[in-house]
Formats: structure tokens, C-alpha cells, sequence
């Protein structure tokens, strides 16, 4: 079930809509909320910036995936919020959104079911996140992202987002990709990247 699928008529009746341009921040850390967010079209990048000044992705929201989520139970946004594409979402208010809880346990359970899966997604980063090398990242990442019968990983993002992805910079995510691809490793083409036998 995805969240377009278990949101009740009463929340998008009350939802705010907005189009923001590539680059347009939608909120930043600090904020005060109003809600959370659907996405309808586009990408939306949730992101925090370290102490080196370096741009950390925690989330990157698709069509059909809420995010903000923690809004709803917080003073202030833990994290900015920016469109990577032309995008359109939907603002869902706060009081609306719990109030449909308090009344639908059906729907607080499917709520909690897609928050298990974002845990889930988040694990699997900070297991990548604990791998010493960049070769290391880039494989485990390529692993699990890969097609099980074709060893084919699909791009549907550039790769400086997945560098910071994987809290890599993208010049060593470049120069990973290129060793492993003069080693066989991979087999680059456009729009994807296919492991062979010779992966691990």
C-alpha cells in the first residue's frame, strides 16, 4: 500500500498544493511545520550539511512517498528540503493528519508501515556508511540495487546524488566506477550499470 493509496479523502481535501523549480527549497531545518508532505511529481531531496560543509542526502522522496514525517510529532524541521526536478507537492496539516489517526487506526497502521520501511531503507545506508573504502560502498550500493536476474542496476538519478548517497564525493565515485569498470567489474552504459560475473 503506498501513501497515495491509504491518505482519506478528508486530508487531501485540506492539502496545500505547491510547485516548486530545480533547486527551490521547499523548507529548511529549523522551520517550524505545518505537516508532512506527499510528492505528486518529481524529486524532492531531504538533506543536512556536515561539519566540512558537505551536502549529507537522508532521504530522496519520489512520486508517491510522504516525507517530513517527524513534522508531525516536532517543533521544528530536523533537516532541509530541496526539489532536484520540477516538482509539485502536496502540503498535508498537521492537525488533520492526526486527527485522521486518532480516528482510524487503519490508517495510523499503514502510516507506521511506511515508516518501517523508510527504518529499513535507512539501515541498509548506515551499513554502507560503516564499509572503510569507497570501492567497498560503491559495490554493497550496486549490490542491492541490482536486478537479480540481469545484475542490471537502473540510474534514475544522477550520480553526484548517489555519491552523496553513499557520503562519498562524486570525484571518488567517478574514479571507483572507472577502476572498476577497466577491471570488468562493471559494465557501464547509458542509463545503467551491469555486474558481471566477476563482481563480489
Amino acid at each position: 500500500m503506498t501513501a497515495v493509496d491509504w491518505i482519506p479523502e478528508s486530508i487531501r481535501k485540506s492539502a496545500i498544493r505547491r510547485t516548486l523549480g530545480p533547486g527551490e527549497m521547499l523548507f529548511c531545518r529549523e522551520d517550524r511545520p505545518d505537516g508532512l508532505y506527499l510528492l505528486e511529481r518529481g524529486e524532492i531531496r531531504l538533506t543536512r550539511t556536515d561539519a566540512d560543509g558537505r551536502e549529507i542526502v537522508l532521504f530522496r522522496a519520489m512520486p508517491g512517498d510522504t516525507f517530513a514525517e517527524a513534522s508531525l510529532f516536532s517543533e521544528t524541521y530536523h533537516c532541509d528540503a530541496v526539489a532536484s526536478l520540477p516538482s509539485v507537492v502536496h502540503l498535508l496539516p498537521k492537525s488533520a493528519v492526526l486527527k485522521v489517526f486518532a480516528s482510524g487506526p487503519d490508517i495510523a497502521q499503514a502510516f507506521m508501515a511506511t515508516l518501517a520501511r523508510q527504518v529499513m531503507t535507512l539501515r541498509t545506508r548506515l551499513e554502507n556508511r560503516n564499509l572503510r573504502t569507497a570501492r567497498e560502498r560503491v559495490l554493497h550500493h550496486l549490490g542491492l540495487q541490482a536486478g537479480a536476474q540481469d545484475r542490471v542496476v537502473r540510474l534514475n538519478r544522477d550520480l553526484k546524488t548517489m555519491a552523496s548517497e553513499l557520503g562519498l564525493t562524486h570525484e571518488s565515485l567517478y574514479r571507483t566506477l572507472a577502476t572498476l569498470e577497466a577491471e570488468g567489474v562493471i559494465e557501464r552504459r547509458k542509463g545503467e550499470i551491469r555486474l558481471t560475473a566477476l563482481s563480489v
